[in-house]
């Protein structure tokens, strides 16, 4: 062999060996804590499922995609709210109607997961995470956030009583739908339901005037209690003075002042003027 066959025989090599290691490295895939990979081939989901670590794959033959299964928040705010908020997708509220007309935006959070062991069937039938939040978290907690409060007035929800009821409404509509797409459900909470300027300004004058009324009942109710209590203790008195007329006789006064008389007659008595006092005799 000449020099040139061996230098090329030697290139040849190296150049074997570095597409080897870059094939290497392209068929690596680590998964991280918290996820699930779906291998597919050509685009076609294959069913095999990376846990969480070191994989290899078929480089360019074989992809990867990839879930969260730790649990993510899917929230609606105002654009606002939004800059704030620490949530995995963000979304702006839902406008509904209440009952009896009133209208309202509903403002929620749902925190849920994606259950690994449904992966590839979300990878089959749905997408990617990004599909399987618009088409199923989305669009369902949506759909439900809009109907469900349209079965309460205003006033209860405006009051709070009813929210609990439309929040614990909603995870019940969503977990088995959750469920059926490879989802797992984990909390619902209507953080506030808003009521036009108009409406809240029309219950603050309502509650404004029915505190005004109650303080008039509650200082007329005072102004007759007073006025009976001086009716009372006027009975009161005009009974005791007639028993006293009734009871106390001239044979009783003359009793009580014999009693308390010492024995002693007076010793001195006033004259004409202030000023004259005349000694009496023994």
């Amino acid at each position: 062999m000449n020099e040139n066959s061996f230098t090329g025989t030697l290139v040849g090599l190296g150049i074997a060996l570095f597409m080897g290691v870059i094939l290497l490295f392209a068929g690596v895939r680590t998964v991280d804590s918290g996820e699930v990979a779906v291998v597919t081939k050509f685009g076609r989901v294959t069913g095999r499922v990376l846990d969480p670590g070191a994989h290899i794959i078929i480089p360019f033959v074989e992809g990867t995609m990839r879930y969260n299964t730790k649990k993510v928040i899917y929230e609606t705010a105002s654009a606002e709210g939004q800059k704030g908020s620490d949530a995995d997708y963000k979304d702006y509220p839902v406008d509904t109607n209440t009952e009896d007309g009133q209208q309202v935006d509903v403002y929620y959070t749902v925190r849920f997961s994606v259950d690994p062991t449904k992966a590839a069937w979300v990878a089959q039938n749905i997408g990617n995470q990004a599909g399987l939040v618009e088409k199923i978290v989305k669009t369902e907690s949506r759909i439900w956030a809009r109907n469900i409060p349209r079965g309460y007035s205003a006033d209860t929800l405006y009051t709070g009583s009813g929210s609990t009821e439309v929040q614990n409404e909603i995870f019940d509509a969503l977990e088995k739908t959750f469920s059926n797409n490879g989802l797992v459900l984990d909390s619902v909470g209507i953080r506030e339901i808003k009521f036009s300027e108009n409406y809240v300004g029309a219950i603050e004058s309502k509650q404004i005037e029915a505190v005004k009324v109650e303080t008039e009942e509650n200082r007329a109710a005072q102004a007759k209690f007073r006025k009976e209590a001086a009716i009372t203790e006027a009975e009161a008195q005009a009974r005791s003075q007639e028993l006293q007329r009734t009871t106390i006789s001239p044979e009783l006064l003359e009793k009580l002042w014999i009693e308390r008389w010492d024995g002693h007659l007076p010793t001195c008595m006033m004259g004409d003027r202030a000023s004259n006092l005349i000694q009496l005799p023994n």
